[in-house]
């Protein structure tokens, strides 16, 4: 069995390339996991998780983590991303992550998701204790991406 994560932060991040990739590269760096190698997760956030205002890890560290992106090579487009950690009042219990991306602003983004987060606490019957989303948007240039995600990761051992 593999470890649960303790600790979970939110991270955002725009960028641009001459290419899709590199666009999506860019944005990765600006969001502070871009030389990492990220372990693609669904949703939910492990028991007693913590949240954590930054992400420090070594270079090529495994990093789980949930996220939503978009990618346009449109100029002028907006676009943007979001995600969104519903903490449970029970700290025994779980959490649930949601992300969203699209052509909308950021504040629409982050509206988008609080609102699933709500839904999927409710499905769940869970009481809900802390909703918290951070969200990004961004005008193309040439061709930009823009990046929303929640890192679970453990403490650095010395």
């Amino acid at each position: 069995m593999l470890p649960i994560p303790e600790f979970f932060t939110l991270v955002v991040g725009r960028g641009e390339g001459k290419k899709k990739l590199t666009a999506f590269d860019s944005a990765l760096l600006d969001a502070g996991v871009g030389n990492m190698n990220l372990l693609r997760v669904s949703s939910v956030l492990p028991p007693r998780c913590v949240f954590q205002t930054s992400l420090k890890m070594p270079f090529g560290s495994l990093l789980p983590i949930a996220y939503g992106s978009i990618t346009s090579d449109v100029p002028g487009e907006i676009i943007s991303a979001s995600i969104g950690v519903g903490i449970p009042k029970d700290a025994e219990s779980f959490g649930m992550i949601f992300e969203f991306s699209g052509f909308c602003s950021g504040a629409e983004a982050a509206a988008k998701v609080e609102e699933m987060v709500r839904e999927a606490f409710e499905m769940r019957s869970l009481a809900l204790h802390d909703v918290r989303v951070k969200a990004i948007d961004h005008v193309v240039r040439e061709c930009g991406t823009v990046f929303a995600g929640c890192p679970l990761f453990f403490p650095l051992k010395s």
